[in-house]
């Protein structure tokens, strides 16, 4: 439903502007499509229900990828990263945080910025309450505040708490001034409970209707001889053993956290030291007394030195099992300092009690670039008693990869092969530099040929086939604007044609913004080598069907691209022809 959502067409001059009178600099120009991933993404969201992904760059751009050939490009009016980007579900409405403290909300119906809100200081922590228009923001000064979006309308509620008052209702000693790094709604509780991280590792599950603390957890408080340690090394899928009390240290920051179970009664807690920690967060008297037994936290570590690097990223995607007790850890930080930079999947298991957990698997997934992010999708289609979601890793410079069950699970029983075999790599048809493109045009095609074609014509449409076809994998992107090949009901509006430094030439069907790759035509019967082989002019006709290719060392070739194969014809240019076709 969202595909008519970019359909809207660009603002037009005045009539009444005398003709001729414009200058360049009156002409509002706008960008009407934009193909493929920025190089400077940053950020993820994603939309489920609607299977929109939204991307976010450092230089305040929001990349919209969906279905129906959805692309589109959003610009913020200042230039600036979004710490924060989250969709309200299955509304239409997206929530980007500037590294400026504003908060926006996008209307994607109508591509702009519905309302924004500037924060007097600076938000450290923000979530959207699932299924709802409200929102929580923390700040750098550890309050709590409530924000809610309605009719175009985004609204402070009269609900802020102060680190002191949540101190007091707690019990618990705080800094006056002490940052909020983490909010998490308690699943199932219908935004009721809040799940507040402070930088100094305090965890407290704060209850918003009732202004109690439900539940308290902080490290400094199990400084405990048994201690629980799983160990996940690259070479050891598991090893468990008791630490000493000797060297614990006083606090904890807190760097990354997740949820690991959908009643939100166990919590991932990444920290700077590498440590990661998986806190029981069940409330006392509800769950049974072996349940209360249990200890408070069990540690994950990835690695055995002393040094470990920040844990970043957490990310969950749990086991479609009745006890919800397993699934997937997504870890990004936490090895040795200079280990090789990946994305570390854990396939954890304490079904038998979060006391018994268990690494049953390692995996490291090598990146193209550095880092960026990552998120986890659920499968709308799955089925079975088995892992139940996807993963998108976005990486610099504008990489996106798509794992999903199927290729997850090959790696497991495959980890000395590189990840990018078993991922899809997001499309990007239209290369630049390597090969290094000379020139292109973008053709409009006939629109008498598209309805009076003949079979013999079809060849544009449904016997030129993808030099690089779609794969099986990347039919099961959950965005359905992945290019796929041509059928002979489809229409082509317009065809783009580039041409390359190696005497390539390419064609695409540019007539949705996802292009879809209809043919690579290599150099022929050229003698020279280097760049006198380079594509200097292209002309096509789309009525006769006929591509004429000039090289840089002089050389035409004609290409008749009916029937069922393409046929050419080649002729010599002179000196003075050879510098006409490079004009």
């Amino acid at each position: 439903m969202f595909a008519k959502f970019f359909e809207k067409l660009n603002p037009t001059p005045p009539n009444n502007a005398p003709e001729g009178s414009e200058k360049l600099t009156d002409l509002e120009a706008t960008v009407s499509v934009h193909y493929g991933i920025p190089s400077t993404a940053s950020i993820l969201a994603f939309d489920p229900i609607q299977q929109l992904l939204a991307i976010g760059t450092l230089d305040g751009r929001i990349k919209v990828i969906g279905g129906s050939n959805v692309e589109d490009l959003l610009f913020s009016p200042k230039p600036l990263a979004f710490k924060n980007l989250e969709f309200l579900q299955n509304q239409g409405f997206l929530v980007g945080v500037s590294n400026g403290n504003e908060i926006q909300v996008w209307d994607l119906e109508n591509r702009r910025i519905s309302s924004s809100l500037q924060w007097e200081s600076n938000i450290t922590a923000f979530s959207v309450i699932y299924d709802t228009h409200y929102m929580f923001v923390g700040d750098e000064y550890g309050y709590l505040s409530v924000l809610k979006y309605e009719e175009g309308i985004m609204e402070l509620l009269p609900y802020h708490m102060p680190p002191n008052l949540i101190a007091e209702a707690a019990n618990i000693s705080m800094p006056n001034q002490l940052a909020i790094v983490g909010l998490l709604p308690q699943p199932s509780s219908h935004g009721n409970r809040v799940l507040i991280a402070y930088e100094n590792g305090l965890i407290v599950l704060w209850d918003i209707t009732e202004d109690r603390a439900a539940l308290v957890r902080a490290f400094k408080q199990h400084q405990s001889k048994d201690e629980i340690v799983v160990y996940a090394s690259k070479n050891a899928s598991e090893e468990k053993f008791r630490a000493s009390s000797d060297n614990q240290e006083g606090e904890k920051e807190i760097s990354s956290l997740c949820w690991l179970s959908s009643d939100g009664s166990i919590l991932a807690v990444g920290y700077v030291d590498g440590d990661i920690l998986l806190w029981n967060i069940s409330v006392p008297g509800k769950k049974s007394p072996e349940a209360e037994a249990s200890p408070s936290y069990v540690k994950l570590q990835l690695s055995a030195g002393d040094k470990r690097l920040p844990v970043i990223i957490l990310r969950w995607s749990a086991k479609n099992t009745q006890n919800g007790c397993g699934g997937q850890l997504f870890v990004y930080g936490g090895d040795s300092f200079g280990s090789e930079e990946a994305l570390t999947v854990l396939n954890l298991d304490w079904s038998s009690g979060i006391k018994a957990l268990k690494c049953v698997g390692r995996v490291d997934l090598g990146l193209d670039g550095s880092f960026a992010d990552a998120i986890v999708v659920s499968n709308a289609n799955e089925t079975g008693i088995d892992d139940a979601s996807s993963l998108f890793v976005l990486s610099n410079p504008g990489t996106l990869h798509f794992y999903d069950k199927a290729s997850l699970s090959a790696l497991k029983s495959n980890p000395e092969k590189k990840h990018a075999d078993f991922a899809v790599k997001y499309p990007t048809l239209v290369p630049t530099l390597e090969p290094r493109i000379t020139v292109a045009y973008l053709y409009p095609v006939d629109r008498k040929w598209n309805s009076s074609r003949t079979p013999s014509e079809e060849v544009m449409v449904a016997q030129i086939r993808p030099a690089h076809g779609v794969t099986e994998l990347e039919i099961k992107m959950p965005l359905s604007s992945i290019p796929r090949q041509p059928t002979k009901d489809d229409g082509i509006e317009r065809i783009l044609v580039a041409g390359y430094l190696d005497g390539s030439v390419r064609l695409w069907n540019a007539t949705f913004p996802v292009f879809t790759l209809l043919a690579v035509l290599e150099s022929q019967g050229i003698q020279d080598t280097g760049p006198r082989t380079a594509i200097s002019a292209l002309d096509f006709s789309s009525t006769a069907l006929t591509l004429a290719i000039g090289h840089q060392c002089g050389q035409v070739h004609m290409y008749s691209l009916k029937g069922q194969s393409k046929t050419t014809s080649s002729n010599l240019a002179t000196d003075a022809e050879r510098d006409g076709l490079s004009r």
